[in-house]
């Protein structure tokens, strides 16, 4: 792949070209590059700290939201842009990183590329988890050396917190986030036919909803709601794997 230059449309011509990094073209599709969920994440994060410190004030709150929301959807960028990178340093650049409602996806035509070699597919996969896992000490450093209950504190925190979810989660092996490729490519290495390795990953996906159920009936006990939400998610698009109701390139994640 050669780099593309800005306004012409993507290889899937569903996208712009707005720009690249390294030989990944970088696209988005009329509005979606408005940063709506930047915006809503800060309304959001402004109320909580309204709710948990009502006895400081307007400009404390907004701070505490502008920040925190960023350590929360910054996490997130640091492991789409660790995917762009390590692909793009092992010459197997994705496709395209699409920027919609303001969040990066990374776009993969063709994910049984066979010019691809599976562990070059690996290594594209463990981009986003491996930057998570290093940016957790990181981030419990800068928590620890901070006033508790300070804007730095709270912002460290959520930083903490998100980076150890992203590691987690995406090592999971569901189709269409790091650990279903990893666990897939893992098996073609050893011998296995494509076709033959995503039956194992499905098979695998009946055991794993169960135990995703499970842990969100567990959250919600807890009174963990937005955890129990997400893993009861996670539980049910593992189910539609595993019973074939979808594939691994209609993974709405």
């Amino acid at each position: 792949m050669t780099e593309s230059d800005p306004g012409q449309k993507s290889q899937s011509g569903k996208a712009l070209i707005v720009g690249n990094l390294g030989e990944t073209p970088v696209t988005t599709g009329g509005l979606t590059w408005f940063p709506a969920t930047q915006l809503l994440l800060w309304v959001i994060m402004t109320r909580l700290s309204r709710k948990n410190k009502p006895d400081q004030g307007f400009f404390w709150h907004i701070s505490e939201g502008a920040l925190t929301s960023s350590a929360l959807l910054g996490a997130e960028w640091c492991h789409n842009l660790a995917h762009v990178f390590l692909a793009d340093r092992i010459g197997k650049p994705m496709d395209e990183l699409r920027i919609q409602l303001g969040m990066p996806r990374c776009i993969y035509n063709e994910i049984n590329d066979r010019e691809v070699s599976p562990r070059q597919h690996i290594i594209r996969s463990l981009g986003g988890p491996i930057i998570n896992l290093l940016l957790i000490p990181v981030a419990a450093l800068v928590k620890f050396t901070s006033k508790p209950g300070s804007i730095a504190w709270e912002t460290a925190h959520v930083f903490l917190k998100t980076n150890q979810f992203l590691f987690a989660v995406s090592l999971l092996p569901i189709p269409g986030i790091d650990g279903g490729p990893i666990l897939k490519w893992s098996l073609v290495d050893k011998g296995y036919e494509i076709e033959e390795a995503d039956q194992v990953v499905q098979k695998t996906n009946g055991p794993l909803s169960i135990i995703l159920g499970l842990f969100s009936s567990w959250s919600f006990l807890k009174n963990k709601n937005l955890l129990g939400i997400f893993s009861g998610l996670l539980a049910l698009i593992s189910w539609a794997v595993f019973t074939g109701l979808i594939k691994e390139d209609e993974i709405p994640l």
